[in-house]
This record gives structure tokens, C-alpha cells and sequence, in this order.
């Protein structure tokens, strides 16, 4: 079976990692895209081998079973659109801003028998199955830490040598305006009306932007998600993101610490976990987004010694796309990547909030 995909949203993630994937892995096929930008959707289409469409015409297409959703800002309204529309529907992050919203799309996936997954690649990857297996090895769990050092986009991404954005139709302004006015709905329940522009901010950029993944990691690695006791932000600078610190329990009684900073000047993505239990220690260096290829590492220390198992090149990114078209054929779906994992990130993001000074 060859799994025959719309792409809608032709920004960073999707020139960087999901086009290059689609076109080069057995069994999918790239059929249509679809951008704001129809300069950008043509130049893509035509090199690899596409039909450049609006997104009325990419829903529409009959030829598409599956829209890989990577439109700025929130999914979830996209995601039901498409299928209402009969397509199966993986959907980037952040996949909603709201519980209502994450439920109300499940709902449509559950009423249609439609695959509805959401777009956290990292529990895909090889080095959380990896780690888990190693698990018994370091004894009881004490404490887990995760530490995310991220920059501005330009270190990451200029080895890809992207073209600007061209200038948006008439019409594009009152869509963006439109999302714009939607998102900030979602915000108003999810965060409260009269939050301070900076805790909208925080919540809509840096935790529904980035520690989301951190949190789908926790879940995947097996242990659910914290409860907060305490969380700072330190070193606003203007309207650039902060560096939050917060800690809190596990399910399993560990503490957690999460340490998220925002890096301008560094030159790379760092993020790593580690998992100290009695014995030993297990530690993730997760690979850097926008690198097609690049794969996590895993340390492991423990009284036998440390060891570096050695990976598959199967990156994160493409065992996602595996594990989606598995689904659309009928196998279980991984469990990490639904929404309900979603929706249980957004409360926990929200109990966060809950403790900041």
C-alpha cells in the first residue's frame, strides 16, 4: 500500500524534514501542497514532483489519504477539516491551545474511523525505547532532569538554505487575522482572559512551543507527568522568551526538574535527559530538530560499567511517518502520540503556570 500525502504549511519543519522524508521513503508518495505563499507551493511542487493546490483543493483532492498538518500556530482546527473531508491527519505541534478544541477534533477522528496523530516525533525515537529497556539496570528511580538550551532559528537552519517568504495573496492577511482571533480564544480559556501578555506568551511560545516535547518524552519514558511544587522564570529580555525552571514529583515519587533557557547566542539545540536511579544513570542527548538525519545518543552507568549502545540511523522524524502509516493500516497506534497525551499536556502545562510566583 503507498500512502498518498497532502501537505499543508510549507514553513521550516516541513522544507527541512517531512517534504525530504515523504519523497524518499518506501510506500508514501507526496501528491499535493498547499501554502499562504503560492509562489512557495509551486517551487515545491515542482521539484518534488507535486500538484500545487489551496487548501480547499488539497482537502478536496482524491487522490490525497492523508494531510500532514504544519500551518503556523495551532492544528486542531485544520486536523477536523481535513477529516471531515475523509483524510488521515498527522498534525504538528502544538495540536491545540485548549482541551475543548483536542477533544472536539478526537471526536471527529473517532465518528469518521479516521487516524488522528499528533506530531510528537521525539516518542518515536529509538533512543526512548532504548533507555527504558536499560531502565532496570540503575536501580530505583530518584530523579529525572531535563534541560532544553535553545537558540534563535538561523544557527539551525542555515545549512538548509531556505528561500524568504514571498508576498501573501490578497486575502491572506484576514486568514491570518482570523487564527490569530481564534488562537487567542484558546488562550483565553486555557490561561485565563486577564493573564499578563508575558504568561500568555510563555504558555503559547515556550511550553505549547517547545516543552510540550518534554513532557510527551516523560510519558513515553513511562513516567506520566509531573506535579508541579514550583516554577521561576528568570531573565526576561523585551518579548524574547524566558528561562524557566521548575520542579515537581513523579508518579513513580521521583522528583523532576525541568530547566528550559533561551540561548540567542549559542550556536545549537541541546537537550538532554537524565534518569538517576540508585545505580546508576541514563542519560538521553536528544538530536537537534531540523537536521534530517541526525539521531539521539544514550548513555548508560551502572555498577556493570558504562556502555553507548549504538543506534539505528532510522531517525525520529521517519519512524514517525512509519508508525503513522502502520495505523492507517490498521495497527495499534503509539499510545504517546494521540491526543489524549495531548490533552493531558495542557493541564500539566497549565498546573505549571499554576505555581509561578
Amino acid at each position: 500500500m503507498t500512502l498518498r500525502w497532502g501537505v499543508l504549511g510549507l514553513g521550516t519543519i516541513a522544507r527541512a524534514v517531512h517534504l525530504p522524508l515523504i519523497a524518499r521513503l518506501p510506500g508514501h508518495e507526496l501528491v499535493a501542497l498547499a501554502d499562504l505563499d503560492p509562489d512557495r507551493s509551486a517551487e515545491l511542487a515542482t521539484r518534488y514532483g507535486a500538484r500545487a493546490l489551496d487548501a480547499a483543493g488539497l482537502f478536496a483532492a482524491d487522490d490525497v489519504d492523508a494531510v500532514l498538518v504544519a500551518t503556523p500556530g495551532r492544528h486542531a482546527a485544520h486536523a477536523v477539516t481535513a477529516l471531515r473531508a475523509g483524510k488521515h491527519v498527522l498534525a504538528e505541534k502544538p495540536f491545540a491551545l485548549s482541551a475543548d478544541e483536542a477533544r472536539a477534533a478526537a471526536e471527529v477522528a473517532a465518528a469518521t474511523g479516521l487516524v488522528l496523530q499528533v506530531g510528537y516525533m521525539k516518542v518515536h525515537d529509538r533512543a526512548v525505547t532504548t533507555a527504558v529497556e536499560a531502565l532496570p539496570e540503575i536501580g530505583d528511580v530518584r530523579l529525572v532532569q531535563i534541560s532544553v538550551r535553545h537558540p534563535v532559528d538561523g544557527p539551525q537552519i542555515d545549512h538548509l538554505r531556505l528561500s524568504p517568504p514571498g508576498p501573501l495573496p490578497v486575502g491572506a492577511a484576514e486568514l491570518i487575522a482570523a487564527d490569530d482571533a481564534a488562537e487567542n480564544r484558546a488562550l483565553d480559556v486555557s490561561v485565563g482572559a486577564d493573564a499578563a501578555p508575558a504568561v500568555r506568551r510563555l504558555f503559547r511560545s515556550v511550553l505549547c512551543g517547545s516543552v510540550v516535547h518534554e513532557f510527551s518524552l516523560l510519558r513515553s519514558l513511562g513516567f506520566g507527568l509531573p506535579t508541579f511544587d514550583h516554577a521561576d522564570l528568570l531573565a526576561w529580555e523585551g518579548g524574547a522568551p524566558p528561562t524557566v525552571f521548575a520542579t515537581g514529583r513523579l508518579d513513580n515519587g521521583a522528583r523532576f526538574v525541568l530547566d528550559w533557557a533561551w540561548t540567542p547566542d549559542r550556536p545549537d539545540y541541546r537537550e538532554t535527559v537524565r534518569i538517576t536511579g540508585s545505580a546508576g544513570d541514563v542519560e538521553i542527548g536528544v538530536a537537534p530538530p531540523y537536521r534530517l538525519d541526525a539521531t539521539s545518543t544514550v548513555t548508560v552507568v551502572s555498577p556493570h560499567g558504562e556502555r553507548r549502545p549504538v543506534l539505528p540511523a532510522d531517525g525520529a522524524f521517519q519512524r514517525q511517518l512509519e508508525s503513522f502509516a502502520a495505523a492507517v493500516g490498521g495497527a495499534p497506534p503509539n499510545p504517546h502520540a494521540g491526543v489524549e497525551g495531548a490533552v493531558a499536556d495542557l493541564r500539566s502545562m497549565q498546573q505549571l503556570l499554576a505555581v509561578l510566583p
